[in-house]
Protein backbone atom coordinates (compact mmCIF):
# COMPACT_ATOMS: atom_id res chain seq x y z
CA UNK A 1 0.00 0.00 0.00
CA UNK A 2 1.59 3.12 -0.81
CA UNK A 3 1.99 6.13 1.42
CA UNK A 4 -0.19 9.43 0.88
CA UNK A 5 1.58 12.07 0.22
CA UNK A 6 0.99 15.58 1.14
CA UNK A 7 4.00 17.40 0.01
CA UNK A 8 1.90 19.48 -2.73
CA UNK A 9 -0.95 20.69 -0.44
CA UNK A 10 -1.77 24.21 0.44
CA UNK A 11 -2.44 23.47 4.10
CA UNK A 12 1.02 24.04 6.51
CA UNK A 13 0.05 20.67 8.41
CA UNK A 14 -0.11 18.54 5.71
CA UNK A 15 3.08 19.49 4.52
CA UNK A 16 4.67 19.19 7.79
CA UNK A 17 3.28 16.30 8.52
CA UNK A 18 4.52 14.86 5.21
CA UNK A 19 7.90 15.74 6.45
CA UNK A 20 8.14 14.67 10.04
CA UNK A 21 4.86 13.07 10.80
CA UNK A 22 6.32 9.86 11.17
CA UNK A 23 6.84 8.87 14.65
CA UNK A 24 10.14 7.46 14.34
CA UNK A 25 11.39 11.17 12.85
CA UNK A 26 9.77 12.69 15.59
CA UNK A 27 11.72 10.45 18.24
CA UNK A 28 15.20 11.06 16.63
CA UNK A 29 14.68 14.65 16.60
CA UNK A 30 13.68 14.60 20.33
CA UNK A 31 16.93 12.38 20.56
CA UNK A 32 18.69 15.09 18.22
CA UNK A 33 17.27 18.09 20.87
CA UNK A 34 18.53 16.34 23.48
CA UNK A 35 22.31 15.99 22.24
CA UNK A 36 22.37 12.48 20.48
CA UNK A 37 23.71 12.68 16.69
CA UNK A 38 25.49 9.85 16.02
CA UNK A 39 24.13 6.69 14.23
CA UNK A 40 24.82 4.05 17.27
CA UNK A 41 23.72 6.46 19.75
CA UNK A 42 20.11 7.16 17.45
CA UNK A 43 19.83 3.29 17.38
CA UNK A 44 20.58 2.66 21.32
CA UNK A 45 18.49 5.29 22.31
CA UNK A 46 15.22 4.39 20.14
CA UNK A 47 15.57 0.43 19.72
CA UNK A 48 14.93 0.74 15.79
CA UNK A 49 16.58 -1.09 12.86
CA UNK A 50 19.26 -0.11 11.15
CA UNK A 51 17.70 0.35 7.99
CA UNK A 52 14.55 1.68 9.64
CA UNK A 53 16.80 4.50 11.50
CA UNK A 54 19.10 5.39 8.08
CA UNK A 55 16.03 5.53 5.92
CA UNK A 56 14.39 7.81 8.50
CA UNK A 57 17.91 9.82 8.25
CA UNK A 58 18.26 9.68 5.17
CA UNK A 59 14.75 11.57 4.75
CA UNK A 60 15.34 13.82 7.65
CA UNK A 61 18.51 15.23 5.55
CA UNK A 62 17.19 15.36 2.34
CA UNK A 63 14.79 17.89 3.71
CA UNK A 64 16.77 19.92 5.88
CA UNK A 65 15.82 19.32 8.98
CA UNK A 66 19.12 17.55 9.74
CA UNK A 67 23.08 17.85 8.51
CA UNK A 68 25.07 15.08 8.04
CA UNK A 69 29.24 15.73 8.84
CA UNK A 70 31.44 13.17 8.66
CA UNK A 71 33.53 12.66 11.74
CA UNK A 72 35.53 10.28 11.60
CA UNK A 73 37.45 8.93 8.30
CA UNK A 74 39.13 4.98 9.25
CA UNK A 75 36.05 3.93 9.00
CA UNK A 76 33.98 6.90 7.67
CA UNK A 77 31.39 7.78 10.17
CA UNK A 78 29.15 10.62 10.37
CA UNK A 79 27.13 12.65 12.80
CA UNK A 80 23.71 14.43 12.01
CA UNK A 81 23.08 17.88 13.30
CA UNK A 82 19.72 19.82 13.73
CA UNK A 83 19.87 22.66 11.05
CA UNK A 84 18.20 25.57 11.61
CA UNK A 85 14.91 24.04 9.83
CA UNK A 86 15.31 21.06 12.26
CA UNK A 87 16.09 23.91 15.37
CA UNK A 88 12.50 25.30 14.57
CA UNK A 89 11.16 22.03 15.13
CA UNK A 90 11.59 22.40 18.84
CA UNK A 91 8.33 24.32 19.73
CA UNK A 92 6.72 21.52 18.02
CA UNK A 93 8.13 19.11 20.51
CA UNK A 94 7.19 21.13 23.31
CA UNK A 95 4.03 21.35 22.74
CA UNK A 96 3.76 17.38 21.94
CA UNK A 97 5.68 17.21 25.89
CA UNK A 98 3.61 19.68 27.34
CA UNK A 99 0.43 17.59 25.79
CA UNK A 100 1.21 14.70 26.94
CA UNK A 101 2.12 15.64 30.64
CA UNK A 102 -1.07 16.65 30.66
CA UNK A 103 -3.28 14.23 29.40
CA UNK A 104 -1.19 10.91 29.36
CA UNK A 105 0.04 11.13 32.59
CA UNK A 106 -1.16 8.13 35.15
CA UNK A 107 0.42 10.11 37.87
CA UNK A 108 3.80 11.60 38.20
CA UNK A 109 5.37 13.23 35.42
CA UNK A 110 8.10 11.49 34.48
CA UNK A 111 10.16 14.60 32.37
CA UNK A 112 9.17 17.69 31.66
CA UNK A 113 11.12 20.23 29.65
CA UNK A 114 12.94 23.12 31.62
CA UNK A 115 14.76 26.26 30.88
CA UNK A 116 18.59 25.43 31.57
CA UNK A 117 19.56 28.66 33.28
CA UNK A 118 17.15 28.60 36.16
CA UNK A 119 15.61 24.44 36.20
CA UNK A 120 12.07 25.91 36.17
CA UNK A 121 9.89 24.79 34.08
CA UNK A 122 8.76 25.74 30.40
CA UNK A 123 5.80 25.97 28.32
CA UNK A 124 4.64 26.22 24.80
CA UNK A 125 1.82 29.58 24.85
CA UNK A 126 0.34 30.89 21.58
CA UNK A 127 1.21 34.85 21.64
CA UNK A 128 -0.35 37.42 19.67
CA UNK A 129 2.59 38.79 17.85
CA UNK A 130 1.61 42.29 18.09
CA UNK A 131 0.75 42.48 22.09
CA UNK A 132 2.83 39.71 23.22
CA UNK A 133 -0.46 38.32 25.34
CA UNK A 134 -1.26 35.10 25.23
CA UNK A 135 -4.04 34.03 23.06
CA UNK A 136 -6.97 31.75 24.47
CA UNK A 137 -7.75 28.75 22.23
CA UNK A 138 -11.19 30.15 21.46
CA UNK A 139 -10.00 33.25 19.91
CA UNK A 140 -7.30 31.31 17.96
CA UNK A 141 -8.50 30.77 13.95
CA UNK A 142 -7.13 30.71 10.58
CA UNK A 143 -6.64 33.38 8.02
CA UNK A 144 -5.65 32.82 4.14
CA UNK A 145 -2.08 33.73 3.53
CA UNK A 146 -0.95 35.50 0.09
CA UNK A 147 -0.44 31.72 -1.49
CA UNK A 148 -3.36 31.19 -0.10
CA UNK A 149 -5.98 28.98 -2.92
CA UNK A 150 -9.85 28.89 -3.04
CA UNK A 151 -10.25 25.39 -0.33
CA UNK A 152 -7.72 27.11 2.01
CA UNK A 153 -9.97 30.67 1.80
CA UNK A 154 -13.27 28.72 1.89
CA UNK A 155 -11.97 26.95 5.53
CA UNK A 156 -10.45 30.19 7.08
CA UNK A 157 -14.17 31.37 5.88
CA UNK A 158 -15.84 28.19 7.76
CA UNK A 159 -13.93 28.74 10.84
CA UNK A 160 -14.20 32.59 10.64
CA UNK A 161 -18.17 32.17 10.74
CA UNK A 162 -18.17 29.24 13.24
CA UNK A 163 -15.75 31.06 15.68
CA UNK A 164 -18.13 34.26 15.82
CA UNK A 165 -21.16 31.91 16.11
CA UNK A 166 -19.60 30.50 18.98
CA UNK A 167 -18.63 34.03 20.71
CA UNK A 168 -22.11 35.15 19.76
CA UNK A 169 -23.99 32.10 22.04
CA UNK A 170 -21.01 33.05 24.79
CA UNK A 171 -22.08 36.34 24.89
CA UNK A 172 -25.84 35.91 24.71
CA UNK A 173 -25.09 33.25 27.94
CA UNK A 174 -23.37 35.85 29.95
CA UNK A 175 -26.09 38.02 29.55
Amino acid sequence: MQKTRFSDTPCPVARSLDRVGEWWSILILRDAFQGLSKFDEFQQSLGISPTLLARRLKDLVAHGILHKQRYQTRPVRYQYLLTERGNDFLPVLAALSQWGNRHLIDGDISALLVDGRTDRPIQVQLINVETQQQVPPQFITLAPGPAANDGIRQRAELMRQRRLADLSELTKEQS
